[in-house]
C-alpha cells in the first residue's frame, strides 16, 4: 500500500535526508587514492551518530549489512560491502547512504572518481546523474510513474549503455523501502498514477556492458555480469504540487 507522506513527515524525512546528503559530501571529500572504503565506513558513521541519526543500512537485512555505507567499486553495482582494499588511482566508487531519526529515513548515493579516470567512466558518471535528474522531472502529480523510468532509460541508452532491470528505486519514509517500486526502465505513461505527497528514493543503476548482475559471495555484493564498470545515483525526492522537490541537499558548511 502507496502511503502518502503529511507535510510534518516530508519535513522529517528531508531532515535525515540532509544528514545522508552531508554524509555523501564527506564521503567526497575523504575518497582519495590510498583510503579504504572501512575507513569511509567509520567516517560516515561516526557524523551520522554525531546529528542524532542512526545509518540505515547497518544490520538491514538477513543477514544484517555489516556497514554504515555501502561501497561499490568499479563493476560492484550497489551493495558493496566496506574492506581494507585501497581505493586506487582511476577507480570508480559508488556510495549509497541511509539515516534514520525521529521514525523516518533518507536515502542517497553518488558515484566518486578517485583521481583521474578514464574517458568511458566519466561519460558514464555523467550519464547516470543527468539520468537521475530526468527522471526526477517527470516526478508530477498526474503524471505515470512509467515517465520517471522511461526518462531514465532514455538517457542512459542514448549514450550506449544500460540500465539494470533487477534492481529498482522505491518508496521512503517509516520504513527504508516501501511501495512503490521504481524501474530505471520502462514506458511513458504507463504505471502508477503519481500525486503530491508521494516520496520516492529514485536511484539509477547504469552499465557501460550488459543489464545483467549477480551476487557475489558474500551475499551483499552485487556486480556486473560482465564485469564492466557501473555508476549509481540516488536523491530522496517529494513529489508535490508544484512539482518535484530534492530532499537529500547538503547543508550549505558541507557545499564545497
Amino acid at each position: 500500500m502507496i502511503s502518502l507522506k503529511s507535510p510534518r513527515e516530508i519535513e522529517l524525512i528531508g531532515e535525515n535526508a540532509r544528514i545522508v546528503a552531508n554524509t555523501l559530501a564527506l564521503m567526497r571529500k575523504h575518497a582519495k587514492v590510498g583510503v579504504t572504503t572501512r575507513e569511509l565506513d567509520r567516517i560516515a558513521e561516526d557524523y551520522i551518530r554525531s546529528e542524532g541519526a542512526e545509518p540505515s543500512f547497518l544490520g538491514y537485512g538477513n543477514p544484517g549489512f555489516p556497514g554504515s555505507i555501502c561501497a561499490s567499486v568499479n563493476e560492484a553495482v550497489v551493495h558493496g560491502v566496506p574492506n581494507d582494499r585501497p581505493l586506487e588511482e582511476g577507480d570508480i566508487l559508488g556510495v549509497d547512504v541511509g539515516a534514520n531519526s525521529k521514525g523516518f529515513h533518507g536515502d542517497g548515493a553518488v558515484t566518486i572518481p578517485i583521481g583521474t579516470i578514464g574517458p568511458v567512466a566519466q561519460r558514464l558518471l555523467s550519464t547516470t546523474e543527468r539520468a537521475l535528474l530526468a527522471g526526477i522531472d517527470k516526478a508530477r502529480p498526474g503524471g505515470r510513474l512509467g515517465d520517471i523510468s522511461a526518462a531514465i532509460q532514455s538517457v542512459a541508452e542514448a549514450e550506449g549503455f544500460s540500465v539494470v532491470r533487477s534492481l529498482v528505486g522505491h518508496g521512503i519514509g517509516r520504513n527504508l523501502h516501501e511501495d512503490p517500486q521504481v524501474p530505471n526502465f520502462g514506458r511513458a505513461g504507463k504505471g502508477l498514477r503519481l500525486k503530491a505527497g508521494m516520496v520516492l528514493a529514485l536511484e539509477p543503476m547504469i552499465n557501460v556492458g550488459r543489464y545483467e548482475v549477480e551476487m557475489l559471495d558474500d551475499e551483499w555484493t552485487i556486480v556486473t555480469a560482465d564485469r564492466e564498470l557501473s555508476a549509481h545515483f540516488e536523491h530522496t525526492i517529494a513529489i508535490t504540487v508544484d512539482g518535484p522537490r530534492i530532499l537529500t541537499v547538503a547543508s550549505p558548511e558541507f557545499v564545497v
